[in-house]
Formats: C-alpha cells, sequence, structure tokens
C-alpha cells in the first residue's frame, strides 16, 4: 500500500502515488469520468476516476457509495488548478472502511438554523462550518499565543465558568 497522507499535505506528493483516508464528502459523474469529493480533518480533496486508470470494481464503487462512507482513496496525485484545493487524485482504487447505514440527514443544500443545531455534531462536517471553526481556532491560539509572550497567566475561575453547580464537587467530580 501506498504511504498514506493527508490531503494538506498533497502539494509535496505531486507524481507520486499515495492513499488518502477520510469520508466521502460528495460525489458526481459526466459519463465515462467520476469525481469524488473526500475530506478528512486537514481539507478537501477532489479525486477523479476514469475507466482508463481505475480499477473497474473501485469506478463501480464511486456510484454506490453514500456520502459519509470512510474509505481509503489510491492514487497519483497531479497538481490542477481548477480542483479545489488546486490538487487532484487520478484514482487507482477505493476501499471503503465502513459504509453508513442511514442517509446523511444534511443534504448539499439551505437547511433551517433549528434543523442544523440539531445536528450540530454533523453539520462541523460542512465546508462553510469547517472553515469557521479553522479560523476561530487560528484566532484564539493567536489571542493564547499573544497573552502567554506577554507573561499573562491563563486561569479559569469557578466565578466565570459558565456552569452553575452547588459546590466544587459538582463542578469537578
Amino acid at each position: 500500500m501506498p504511504q498514506a497522507v493527508y490531503i494538506e499535505e498533497l502539494p509535496s506528493h505531486v507524481g507520486k502515488e499515495v492513499a488518502v483516508r477520510g469520508w466521502l464528502f460528495n460525489k458526481r459523474s459526466s459519463g465515462k469520468i467520476r469525481f469524488l469529493i473526500v475530506r478528512d480533518g486537514t481539507g478537501f480533496l477532489q479525486c477523479v476516476a476514469t475507466v482508463k486508470d481505475t480499477e473497474a470494481e473501485s469506478f463501480e464503487l464511486c456510484e454506490r457509495l453514500p456520502q459519509e462512507t470512510s474509505l481509503i482513496v489510491t492514487g497519483t496525485v497531479r497538481a490542477d488548478p481548477r480542483a479545489p484545493g488546486g490538487y487532484e487524485l487520478l484514482l487507482k482504487k477505493i476501499a471503503p472502511v465502513q459504509i453508513p447505514k442511514e442517509q446523511f440527514p444534511i443534504a448539499l443544500k439551505e437547511h433551517g438554523v433549528g434543523f442544523l443545531m440539531e445536528h450540530r455534531h454533523l453539520w462541523i462536517r460542512m465546508r462553510r462550518q469547517f472553515a469557521i471553526l479553522r479560523v476561530r481556532d487560528a484566532v484564539l491560539w493567536a489571542i493564547r499565543e499573544f497573552f502567554k509572550r506577554e507573561g499573562f497567566v491563563a486561569t479559569e475561575c469557578p466565578i466565570i465558568v459558565g456552569t452553575q453547580v452547588e459546590g466544587t464537587t459538582t463542578l469537578f467530580p
């Protein structure tokens, strides 16, 4: 099996065969070519499956696999400015790890806030929420690093904590 890499590491693997572990985010087909968008914790990757380059069983799987299937995709990395992130994987093989039993409830369309908040644990998998979390993380780390550099000490005073409890045994079980 080729070296397993994260999506964010693909620029240093152009022209090499790699394996990416992730989840099927979206798919579409255009005749004899199929596109899979795979995500891992570091980004999104477009995988291109063709009759010529992809194993027959894997090419057929591209059509059947539901959204959020966990899988390992293997192929050759190539630079393409049209692809999300500027790189894509010329797909050789797909190995499903786990196929979901139920359909993913959040379609790639607009939903009401109430529905999305009920499915918050799934909503953060979407591109916009993924990006928002990355920005928030960067801002929070920058703030913490600034205060650390300036000699401040981080504290979590019980009076400031948002949880109301009877005593410390409830707060710190």
